[in-house]
């Protein structure tokens, strides 16, 4: 099911507003500051500043708008201009906007004086309160909310690009969040729930931050909360890393969110739509059980932007075996290399054993020792590192960080005994790894185990709940698995080579063999719909 959102026509007024703010962002843009990264600051593009306003759904008579972390005002000029766009604008807008950078406040002042005039001009009368100060410490303090400056209330809209980076355990920050029952890790997460708090009921909140708050256990409790507070009405991604910050190196993608203040319902569906790196959109609109699985206590988003999408996840329900059933487990590399620096050899040696990195996983095997990597290939076997040795046996290993370039997600290889010689061997900690009680599992299980990892159906099924390049421990223990008997089959029709296209086509007559009565093409070998299924560019969404 597809949506479309027809684009208004803009007014004199705001596109005089959004041309101004728009030469005000990029002079701001231009000079690099190594101070905007250790703030987490990332200035919000105007095509994506216009979209996110667009989905702000009620109106009324006045509006009371927050904007934390405001930067140089683009976002909260967007609802201003969506609103005098509009043939019967509010009569009144109050904004309070929160920014600690105070080398960014001059240009906020302009950017405000300019949503001053534009509103004058259509009759509506606009204040804005800049509050230059943390707006963690300013929502946190004894959980009282923050008040607009006209009419008393809770606000009736946020809107918020918030600043992304990790907090440290022990900072002011970190301690502050406790003292407001928060806990998490990382600031945008920490806006995200304190300005939900600052919301009236039925209030609406559009944030555009990182799509890693959808799985994970860094993030669990800040999606129980939110979404007991919250209901989500649409979901954004963008596919592309490059495209949306382009100057910035952001390894995640990012993801607009649209919530409204108020317990989400079973039967009320969820908008999921993605900007594709093409520049097309696919949109449709799903169930909210299909977003958010019921029973579900890690409270894992999954988003499905197109019919292909759902493919993938009705064909992975057809595996129902946990890693408890394959009496399997899931461990990080136990080898901290600088840790354990004064026992690491470049080459081995006597009394060394194996020690496998990620460089040293290639299509779908082991490869050790290689000369050409920076990287040790051996580690010393001494009392010191007998916490670190395994074993040596059949594994599966997985990079827990894959490359932006690299073609799956989720790269897994299979360490073979008989390839590599030694008693012992070790695992470096950018490794997950299969094992059975601390030992290796039979040659059978890993191969299939390695050629379902390196599926096209298990890439496409993970990119729906992550959308970052690393690879938790946690995420392989949620995916589901083939029994070992199929894992056995796949393994024997994947023997000789872990070649793509065998490994797509073994899973396939293994899904086949399991429902020959399959509907529809398999998002294995059917082309991707997305393109067809594309409704408009995001640059003619936005206009």
């Amino acid at each position: 099911m597809s949506s479309t959102c027809p684009a208004r026509s803009q007014s004199a007024v705001s596109v005089r507003l959004l041309e101004g703010v728009a030469r005000i962002r990029e002079a701001t843009r231009a000079s690099k500051d190594e101070r905007r990264a250790q703030l987490g600051q990332y200035f919000t593009p105007i095509p994506v500043a216009r979209l996110m306003a667009s989905l702000f759904e009620t109106g009324h008579e006045s509006i009371s708008l927050l904007d934390p972390g405001a930067g140089t005002g683009v976002l909260t000029c967007a609802v201003v201009a969506m609103l005098l766009e509009r043939d019967n604008p509010p009569k009144a807008i109050d904004a309070a906007v929160y920014e600690l950078d105070r080398r960014l406040l001059a240009q906020l002042e302009r950017s405000l004086e300019l949503c001053r005039r534009a509103c004058n001009d259509r009759g509506v009368r606009f204040e804005a309160v800049i509050h230059a100060t943390d707006f963690i410490t300013a929502s946190s303090d004894d959980q009282r909310p923050l008040w607009t400056a006209a009419n008393g209330k809770r606000f009736d809209w946020v809107i918020m690009n918030p600043p992304y980076r990790k907090i440290h355990g022990e900072s002011h920050t970190r301690r502050v969040l406790r003292g407001a029952d928060v806990e998490t890790s990382n600031l945008y997460t920490a806006f995200l729930w304190l300005a939900a708090r600052q919301l009236r009921d039925g209030g609406e909140l559009v944030s555009i931050n990182p799509r890693s708050f959808c799985n994970g256990p860094y993030f669990r409790n800040f999606r129980r909360s939110f979404l007991e507070a919250m209901s989500l009405r649409r979901v954004h991604v963008f596919e592309s890393r490059s495209s949306l910050f382009e100057s910035d190196d952001i390894l995640q993608e990012n993801v607009i969110l649209h919530a409204v203040r108020k317990r989400q319902q079973d039967h009320q569906p969820i908008q999921v739509s993605c900007s594709l790196a093409s520049g097309a959109v696919a949109s449709r609109v799903v169930p909210y059980s299909q977003v958010i699985h019921r029973h579900d206590e890690e409270a894992v988003i999954h988003l499905t932007h197109d019919e292909s999408d759902q493919q993938v996840v009705e064909q992975m329900d057809r595996f129902s075996a946990t890693l408890t059933d394959l009496r399997l487990a899931v461990s990080t590399g136990p080898v901290v290399d600088f840790r354990a620096r004064k026992y690491l050899r470049s080459k081995p040696e006597s009394g060394t054993a194996p020690l496998i990195y990620p460089a040293h996983l290639r299509a779908g095997v082991v490869d050790w020792p290689r000369d050409r990597i920076r990287k040790p290939n051996a580690i010393f076997v001494a009392a010191e590192t007998e916490s670190m040795l395994l074993p040596s046996g059949h594994y599966v290993l997985v990079k827990r960080f894959s490359a932006k370039e690299e073609r799956r997600r989720i790269v897994a290889a299979h360490f073979d005994p008989n390839r590599i010689d030694g008693e012992r061997v070790a695992f470096e900690n950018k490794t997950n790894f299969y094992h059975r009680a601390g030992r290796g599992v039979p040659r059978g299980l890993a191969r299939g185990l390695t050629a379902y990892l390196n599926s096209t159906l298990v890439d496409r099924y993970f990119r729906q709940f992550s959308g970052h390049t690393q690879v938790n421990a946690n995420d392989l223990r949620r995916l589901p698995y083939p029994d070992i008997t199929q894992l056995d089959q796949l393994g024997r029709r994947c023997d000789d080579a872990f070649d793509q296209d065998r490994i797509d086509e073994a899973l396939e007559r293994l899904l086949y063999s399991r429902i020959k009565k399959s509907k529809g093409p398999s998002p294995l070998t059917a082309p991707s719909r997305r393109g067809r299924s594309a409704e408009r560019s995001f640059c003619s969404m936005t206009r």
